[in-house]
């Protein structure tokens, strides 16, 4: 046999081989039913065209979605009703923190108020700061287990030289954390920390594009995760319609994609992690 037709059917040999270990990995964490990813529509800072817009928009789908609230937001007093309402429909709400504390010295955070800024808060009153803030929506939806988004993804509370993150003081209080900015879909369920779990942020993305990550997810066998801020209307905007037609596309896979809480999906993949069936 030639040397080429040796090369080839190597080749061919490594092909499959590959081929092999992708699929054996996308099957490595099983999904609840079979599906072949979750996916996690989480949305952040507790605005109106959250209430206006998305969840009546998740609620047409049957689809379950997380709501970070920032509880010095003047929606959060102003609409109690509709947020306790959508947390009785199934919906997540979740911790983001009193006052949003983020990092002045950011690129692009010339808008963090002195008094919410990051650099100049310490860890233990990060601590202090969310452990209210767990009472406050204890005080709304009546549950005590939560999850937690960091707010613009800053971790490195003052207070100390240098800062340190608070990640590790406030853990204790919840099943798991948005820690970040980073790609949708999880790269691998094994290496996954719970505590810093990456989000991406989607603005002005189109259906079509929102759609093309989840089906990265379902290839991976892994897990996506979105964190919208406006729907419709307000800031970092994603357009009703886009959104729409991801709900869409979910409602009609509900076999390929589980969509849930974020706090349901990371309680069956810690119990999954741990080896409780």
């Amino acid at each position: 046999m030639k040397v080429a037709s040796y090369l080839t059917m190597a080749a061919a040999l490594l092909s499959l081989q590959q081929s092999a270990s992708a699929a054996a990995g996308a099957e490595a964490f099983r999904w609840p039913n079979g599906a072949r990813a979750a996916v996690s529509l989480a949305y952040d800072d507790a605005l109106d065209s959250q209430l206006d817009h998305a969840i009546p928009a998740l609620d047409k789908y049957q689809l379950k979605g997380s709501f970070y609230l920032q509880l010095s937001n003047p929606a959060v007093d102003r609409r109690m009703t509709a947020w306790r309402a959508a947390a009785r429909n199934g919906h997540e709400l979740g911790n983001h923190s009193l006052f949003h504390q983020c990092s002045l010295k950011a690129p692009g955070h010339e808008w963090v108020q002195p008094q919410r800024d990051l650099d100049t808060t310490s860890v233990a009153q990060m601590r202090d700061q969310v452990a209210v803030a767990n009472t406050m929506l204890y005080a709304i939806d009546g549950k005590r287990e939560r999850t937690y988004t960091v707010p613009c993804g800053d971790v490195m509370a003052g207070g100390v030289a240098g800062g340190a993150s608070y990640l590790a003081a406030i853990a204790p209080d919840f099943v798991a954390i948005k820690a970040g900015g980073g790609d949708a879909v999880t790269a691998s369920m094994a290496a996954l920390d719970p505590y810093a779990v990456t989000v991406l942020a989607p603005v002005g993305l189109s259906g079509k594009e929102l759609i093309a990550l989840v089906e990265q997810g379902a290839a991976k066998g892994t897990m996506v995760n979105f964190t919208f801020h406006g729907v419709g209307g307000d800031y970092l905007t994603t357009s009703a319609q886009a959104h729409e037609e991801l709900l869409k596309y979910l409602a009609e896979h509900r076999t390929t994609y589980w969509t849930d809480t974020f706090l349901n999906i990371m309680t069956y993949v810690k119990k999954q992690k741990r080896g409780d069936h």
